[in-house]
């Protein structure tokens, strides 16, 4: 007598760059992968991502120290680093930073702790990966409302800022003292210079006057009413 086998578990194929997947088998994937492995899903196609060297670390822990000073003094502001962000039916995303608004927001946290809906500011640094940034990407943040998008390209010493105006994203130049002030969160001043030569001194100094701005008070006061 043959007794019946056993079903075999069929292996979760591996993500790989190029694939084109739903985001419900994205994601199914992404949960069979090594700890460490990233990968994103970019207008219904996989990029996964290359090691991190300092080229992208260093800037990155500069920009997210920058933002974690700003939430820090702004209750009702949520800052996130590296956190997967459930954009749209197309995209899901790692962004290298975000800011937040935690209540009335356009954004929220899911149940099983991913953001879910489109972050108010989105900051990105681009070494390997700055045609992604400024492409689909930059496409796919325009087209869910980010209304500020950051990306430092590290390899030019460039910093782009851009805001979303009647649906596009404009770049924004700095003022005659070098400083760049977000119009979503008030108080959020970066002196752009100081940040692309590494003064962190400096770029903290320029936030510290946001942060003391009546416009940032005003913000924090609006903020207090939805907690």
């Amino acid at each position: 007598m043959v007794l019946p086998q056993p079903p075999r578990s069929v292996p979760v194929p591996a993500l790989a760059s190029g694939d084109r997947l739903t985001r419900a088998e994205f994601e199914r994937r992404y949960q069979a992968t090594p700890e460490k492995f990233k990968a994103e899903l970019i207008e219904g196609v996989v990029y996964v991502a290359s090691p991190v060297r300092a080229f992208h670390g260093v800037p990155h822990a500069d920009l997210v120290t920058w933002l974690g000073v700003y939430r820090t003094a702004t209750p009702g502001v949520s800052a996130a680093d590296n956190t997967t962000t459930r954009l749209d039916l197309d995209n899901e995303l790692q962004p290298d930073a975000l800011l937040r608004i935690k209540t009335g927001g356009t954004s929220t946290l899911s149940e099983d702790g991913y953001i879910e809906g489109t972050p108010e500011l989105i900051a990105e640094i681009a070494t390997s990966s700055a045609a992604i940034d400024l492409g689909d990407k930059k496409n796919a943040y325009r087209r869910n409302g980010v209304q500020e998008y950051l990306v430092w390209q590290t390899f030019e010493n460039q910093f782009s800022w851009f805001r979303l105006q009647s649906e596009e994203f404009v770049l924004i130049e700095a003022d005659g003292s070098g400083i760049i002030r977000s119009s979503t969160f008030p108080g959020l001043w970066l002196a752009v210079t100081a940040l692309l030569e590494g003064r962190m001194l400096d770029v903290l100094n320029t936030l510290q006057m946001g942060l003391t701005s009546p416009e940032h008070q005003a913000f924090v006061e609006k903020l207090a009413e939805y907690r």
